[in-house]
């Protein structure tokens, strides 16, 4: 009997399906139209959020200096200061001084432990309830204050200085005049050098609010930054006018 030989069947390889070069090209210039429309779209959305939250931090940063003028603290009464607007009249008048800048900033402190200048302690380890056991108290403290250092222990986000200036009127509009100098409205001008000799009710200044790039003590104490205060090619993170009064 003759046995049928079977051969063995031979299988050719299946090929996968590809994209060609040509369908590549379209995809990625479909894909680039695509992310052109998405930004253009989205681009000034994000924008308008960035604007809004630096307008915001703006708002807070300008309440927290106004509040800070008009308020006497506990050893800030030497050597002539006996109301607010005599703090105010010398915080303008000396913040283009790297002894007396002012720095705004928010930090941590301690309901529960309030100093003897009326604000919080700072307390620097996060603990406890946000709002019962610990706030994010705004201040304002000029750089010979002793308690600077302690709140930088406890700080929230980011630093500011403040540089002011006195807003005198010139030409028909409130311009800056001198920095360090406070001068009355009466002409010729005459330099006030205390509250008693300034004769006008309010003072209006130009307060600008510069970034600190280091939250450390040492950095506000060092060279490095009494060279960034002392440049004048540094432009402000932005400037308002504010005024206080008597």
């Amino acid at each position: 009997m003759k046995i049928p030989s079977h051969s063995p069947s031979i299988h050719k390889p299946r090929l996968r399906s590809a994209f060609t070069l040509t369908e590549t090209i379209i995809a990625i210039g479909v894909l680039t139209v695509l992310l052109t429309g998405f930004i253009a779209v989205f681009t000034p959305a994000a924008q308008g959020i960035r604007r809004s939250l630096s307008s915001e931090q703006a708002d807070r940063l300008t309440t927290t200096l106004e509040m800070e003028l008009a308020t006497l603290r506990k050893g800030q009464e030497a050597p002539d200061p006996a109301t607010g607007f005599d703090k105010a009249f010398n915080w303008i008048k000396g913040a283009n001084t790297i002894a007396n800048v002012i720095f705004v900033y928010q930090y941590r402190g301690d309901p529960a432990t309030i100093r003897d200048d009326g604000t919080p302690a700072p307390k620097v380890a996060i603990t406890g309830e946000p709002g019962k056991d610990y706030i994010v108290q705004s201040m304002a403290r000029r750089r010979n204050d002793t308690k600077l250092k302690d709140d930088l222990e406890a700080i929230e986000g980011s630093v500011f200085f403040v540089k002011s200036t006195q807003l005198v009127f010139a030409d028909g509009e409130l311009k800056p005049g001198t920095p360090g100098k406070i001068m009355n409205a009466d002409t010729p001008a005459t330099e006030a050098t205390n509250t008693a000799a300034y004769k006008e009710a309010v003072i209006a200044f130009s307060a600008e609010f510069h970034s600190v790039p280091t939250k450390s003590i040492a950095y506000l104490e060092s060279t490095a930054f009494i060279t960034r205060f002392n440049s004048t090619t540094a432009k402000p993170i932005f400037t308002r006018n504010l005024a206080v009064r008597r």
